[in-house]
């Protein structure tokens, strides 16, 4: 049986590769490697089971594979390219060619990092109308993504508060170390105080089919400033993660742009969505799901110090960042 570290040593290889980069360079996340080579993108996903996701086996990682091709490809269809099999030949690990697979990879062409929105937001350098080009973006998207009476009960009032029972249940690990126990109360408090006084409203997102099969993970650093705007990486791994009330998806965004210090440019991208999908009623839910939003960063970023994988380095970088999230939820209980 192959190891994962076999597999990540022979991609770190530029030869490994059939259109021979002069580098690779490595990212991790709790879930994926993804292999930078310059002009594409591979990345393949680690046999983990998180609970929420279940990698743990070849074929589920294939299967998860190809859901995150097509699934992406309705926001990035000149990016996402294809499945790519790694096998292995006498003892050599390769990237496509015949035998039997050990591991599978998506492959994508490379975006320019210096164009990703959350680089921009560093250097001020996001405009109020780049964030209205992706308001309407995402406005059309969601208008054009699919719904029914499965996805719909993604909405309704007890999978609201399944959501909230797994985040805080999650997290409970965590606290005192990435949360303070006081904010960690105080955001259960205001969750639930708003789910029981708002059970009409929710009920009123489902009947009115508000509730879409959506990106799942829409931040600024999935957002890059290309030709067309490209919105990337959605969520494929949990098909409730992606079904949502739009103004989830909204908040989310909307979120990351406070986290990023810039309010202004949240409230003109909220303001452009609601004037592309007249969805007026979505800035009651703001504030709830920001929080919500806030809070699920900062518990995946909490996730990565029990990655076995990431560095010292690594790990205190997203405890910082996964307090610095947690703060911004306390934030909006207010």
């Amino acid at each position: 049986m192959t190891e994962p570290t076999q597999v990540i040593q022979a991609l770190l290889d530029p030869k490994t590769y059939p259109h021979h980069p002069q580098s690779v360079s490595l990212v991790q996340t709790q879930m994926s490697l993804v292999f930078l080579t310059g002009d594409y993108v591979y990345k393949i996903k680690k046999p983990v089971d998180l609970g929420y996701l279940d990698y743990t086996t070849l074929e589920k990682r294939r299967f998860f594979c190809h859901q995150e091709l097509a699934l992406n490809q309705r926001l990035s269809p000149d990016v996402y390219l294809k499945v790519v099999p790694i096998v292995q030949q006498s003892g050599e690990i390769l990237l496509g060619g015949e035998g039997p697979p050990i591991e599978y990879a998506v492959k994508m062409r490379q975006l320019p990092s210096d164009r990703m929105m959350d680089v921009l937001l560093t250097r001020s350098a996001v405009t109020p109308q780049m964030v209205q080009r992706v308001a309407q973006k995402v406005a059309s998207f969601h208008e054009q993504a699919e719904t029914s009476a499965e996805i719909s009960r993604y909405g309704n009032l007890e999978v609201v508060q399944a959501n909230a029972d797994e985040n805080f249940s999650q997290t409970e690990q965590y606290v005192g170390l990435s949360i303070y126990r006081p904010s960690y109360e105080r955001i259960k408090t205001y969750t639930y105080g708003f789910i029981q006084q708002n059970a009409a409203l929710f009920k009123k997102r489902v009947n009115e089919g508000r509730i879409r099969d959506c990106h799942g993970d829409l931040h600024s650093a999935h957002v890059c400033f290309v030709d067309d705007i490209s919105i990337y990486d959605c969520i494929e791994f949990n098909d409730r993660f992606r079904y949502c009330d739009v103004a989830a998806e909204v908040a989310f965004l909307a979120m990351d742009l406070d986290y990023y210090g810039h309010a202004d440019l949240a409230r003109c991208f909220t303001d452009a969505y609601v004037e592309a999908s007249r969805d007026g009623e979505l800035v009651r839910l703001l504030d709830f799901y920001r929080c919500y939003r806030a809070y699920v960063r900062g518990k995946v970023e909490s996730f990565k110090l029990n990655d076995p994988l990431m560095s010292q380095e690594e790990k205190a970088r997203a405890l910082d960042t996964a307090r610095r999230y947690f703060d911004l939820a306390h934030s909006y209980t207010d």
